[in-house]
């Protein structure tokens, strides 16, 4: 597609040959009007001079008018990377009405999303007192000796609990998308849960190698950061045989987290199945089937991806990729 300084440049062309030739037109007409043109020419120093200013007061000009197009550009690039939340400035006559109506719009998602969190948040909240209730009631249950009623409760309250987390992270982290800043420290993310997941394993003796650079930022809440690697790491102690490992490398403005395991593994014609909703690798056993879509479904929100592989340790690993977070003295959401 041609640039629009082409387009300019290639008008500018047009135009002078025009006036050129309209010049020429206008000599022939009344040959007195060429006389002042040949004094000027008799100076060719005048001339040459004449000439270097009108070019470079020509392209100064096209330079000034193509400005404000590219501070929109530099404008977007910053909403988009959430270290601003509309565009900023002041603009000519011909181009505030786009800004306007583009920070008019900016502001309408970033309500409409505010108001989905609410939603989510307020839904979340009317669930919590029914399941805490029925979470009771198979207590009694199996208190009672009726263990397989006990059984079926218990599995029933926590597939609903994944299912109301699975959509309050996802609306959460669409409104941290149009947040100023989010900003997370993998290093911090990964060393409190690896702390959580080895003490609920600790009976397993399982090794645990943690190689993350403090300097790894990603453009991402605390909350889903752990969210995403929590999932992660929960499946590779679940199913490693002794050793887990958790590493991090950052390229073309990403992060990636690898986790990987020393475990069976997946095999490869399931890898993109398993982030499916509701699809597991081993139907026997527990769970829901949301870890895996919850990580994918988080991670695409935040314009990152996840990955399955098979691990250098003979298990899984999952590629975990996030966008880097941008350099700055300040950030709101930051962990």
């Amino acid at each position: 597609m041609t640039s629009l300084r082409t387009r300019l440049g290639i008008g500018a062309l047009f135009w002078s040959v025009g006036l050129f030739s309209a010049t020429t037109i206008a000599i022939t007409l009344y040959p007195e009007l060429a006389k002042p043109i040949a004094r000027v020419h008799q100076h060719g120093v005048m001339a040459a001079l004449i000439s270097v200013i009108s070019m470079a007061a020509g392209f100064e000009l096209v330079r000034a008018a193509l400005a404000p197009l590219e501070r929109i550009r530099r404008r977007l690039s910053d909403v988009q990377t959430g270290s601003a939340r509309q565009l900023g400035g002041r603009y000519p006559a011909e181009v505030q009405p786009l800004v306007d109506d583009l920070n008019a719009l900016l502001a309408h998602r970033e309500r409409a999303l505010q108001r989905a969190l609410a939603k989510a948040g307020d839904l979340a909240h009317g669930l919590k007192t029914p399941l805490a209730v029925l979470s009771q009631e198979a207590q009694r249950a199996e208190a009672a000796g009726r263990d397989d009623l006990a059984a079926a409760i218990g599995e029933q309250v926590e597939r609903m609990r994944r299912h109301v987390e699975y959509h309050l992270a996802h609306a959460r982290a669409a409104a941290a998308g149009v947040s100023s800043g989010a900003h997370c420290s993998v290093s911090a993310a990964v060393e409190g849960l690896s702390r959580a997941l080895l003490r609920l394993n600790a009976d397993r003796h399982l090794k645990l190698d943690v190689d993350v650079a403090v300097d790894h930022d990603v453009r991402c809440q605390r909350e889903d950061l752990e969210e995403m690697v929590g999932n992660l790491l929960d499946n590779a102690f679940k199913w490693a045989r002794a050793s887990v490992r958790v590493s991090s490398a950052a390229h073309d403005g990403a992060v990636e987290i690898l986790i990987d395991d020393d475990g069976s593994g997946i095999d490869a014609s399931l890898h993109d199945a398993v982030l499916q909703r509701g699809v597991r690798a081993d139907e026997a056993s527990p769970g829901t089937g949301l870890g895996l879509a919850i990580v994918r479904d988080l991670a695409e929100v935040y314009g990152g991806a996840i990955a399955l592989e098979r691990s250098p340790l003979g298990g899984l690993r999952a590629r975990l990729r996030l966008p880097a977070a941008q350099p700055a003295s300040s950030r709101d959401g930051a962990c």
